[in-house]
């Protein structure tokens, strides 16, 4: 659309319908995360904006904007870049093989002079986009259990092995549930989902002993038992169990949690911010923060099922589950019920990555809800 046409009455109109149709309590309940986020990273700072709480407000603002733009592409738009974005997304997995930059013992970024950037994060969308497309013109019958379900396990399977070997085991196991759950919705057979469920809990003592990194293996052990090395390997465990058991019912204050302001409890900011949050505000301020997450899931899931397209119902849900993944991972590895694995919690965490792709991720929600009427063609996803 050019700028000319913004200001004809017919194109002006029509782009003040679509900014009315945006769910904007939806918008709110992120904002309302993103300011736990920013308060908590303020208190970890000693009561200071610099350097945490002001960049990540400003990159939320900026993210929300880009949200609200997204949510007016046409659907279509989403349906016909669905498979480029996937096929960018995993050559530029190929690519971080081949040319990546190494850092802290990984290989996960592509430096192209004036921006470096993870393409997995990239393949969170792809996936989404690219399996919501293919099962958007697949009949109910195929979808349950056909030949044609070796197409998606490849799709999910190739990005997630290119991922794993960086390695990002945190981010493979994203990509892996997401693709997952995508399969589920679009109406896999419970028999092949309990057969697939049983060959993962079945591979997984082999994977452990005989595929995984060093330190990988270590964080599974120390998931096991972090009392063997609570100076070393299971210090992060156990200086998050002492947070949040510490907080109580109502916690110990605003800027009092001693765990976090004396620096007992690593990466405060970040992957353990919530039990960070459980320390100053106890049970309460967690559950508070767990019925916000918990909304937005729900309203996402719900503009998922009013969309009158098979592709904006998956497109939508596969958004919201990679969303839901991020919760639950997170919150059971500061629990201690799941190994340390580098998730963040969404909005909540200071990161502009994970930020920027779960706000893209809401912005193709958003303009599901929006164009929740239009008919997309199972064919090649023309515009007309």
């Amino acid at each position: 659309m050019t700028v000319s046409a913004l200001t004809r009455p017919g194109e002006r109109d029509r782009l003040i319908v679509k900014i009315s149709e945006f769910d904007w309590t939806f918008g709110l309940l992120l904002a309302l995360i993103a300011g736990a986020g920013a308060l908590m990273m303020f208190s970890v700072a000693g009561s200071s904006w610099e350097p945490w709480a002001a960049k990540h407000l400003i990159r939320f603002g900026l993210c929300f904007v880009l949200m609200v733009a997204l949510a007016m592409i046409d659907l279509r738009v989403w349906f016909a870049l669905a498979y480029p974005i996937y096929g960018v997304g995993l050559l530029l997995l190929v690519a971080v093989e081949a040319v990546g930059d190494v850092r802290m013992g990984a290989q996960r970024w592509l430096d192209l002079g004036v921006i470096s950037f993870q393409p997995s994060e990239i393949m969170k969308i792809g996936i989404v986009l690219a399996l919501a497309r293919f099962y958007h013109g697949m009949s109910a019958d195929s979808a349950r259990m056909s030949w044609w379900l070796l197409v998606p396990a490849a799709m999910i399977g190739a990005p997630v092995l290119l991922v794993a070997h960086q390695p990002d085991l945190g981010t493979a196991m994203l990509i892996a549930l997401t693709g997952g759950a995508i399969m589920v919705l679009a109406g896999l057979s419970w028999r092949i989902i309990g057969a697939i469920i049983g060959s993962v809990l079945v591979a997984i003592p082999p994977m452990v002993m005989f595929v995984m990194h060093d330190y990988q293996r270590k964080r599974v052990m120390t998931f096991l038992d972090p009392e063997s090395d609570p100076s070393g390997s299971g210090y992060h465990i156990l200086q998050s169990k002492i947070a949040l058991g510490s907080g109580g019912l109502l916690g110990k204050g605003y800027g009092l949690g001693s765990q976090s302001q004396l620096n007992f409890l690593p990466e405060k900011h970040t992957d353990f911010i919530f039990a960070t949050l459980a320390e100053e505000f106890g049970f309460v301020g967690c559950v508070s923060v767990l019925i916000l997450y918990a909304a937005v899931i729900f309203m996402a899931l719900r503009t998922a099922y009013i969309s009158h397209s098979h592709f904006g119902r998956l497109a939508a849900a596969g958004s919201t589950a990679t969303f839901a993944f991020y919760v639950l991972i997170n919150g059971a590895m500061v629990m201690g019920l799941a190994p340390v694995v580098g998730v963040p919690m969404p909005l909540l965490s200071y990161g502009g990555t994970v930020m920027l792709t779960v706000m893209i991720g809401f912005g193709m929600v958003q303009s599901v809800r929006v164009h929740r009427y239009s008919e997309v063609s199972s064919g090649k996803g023309s515009l007309l």
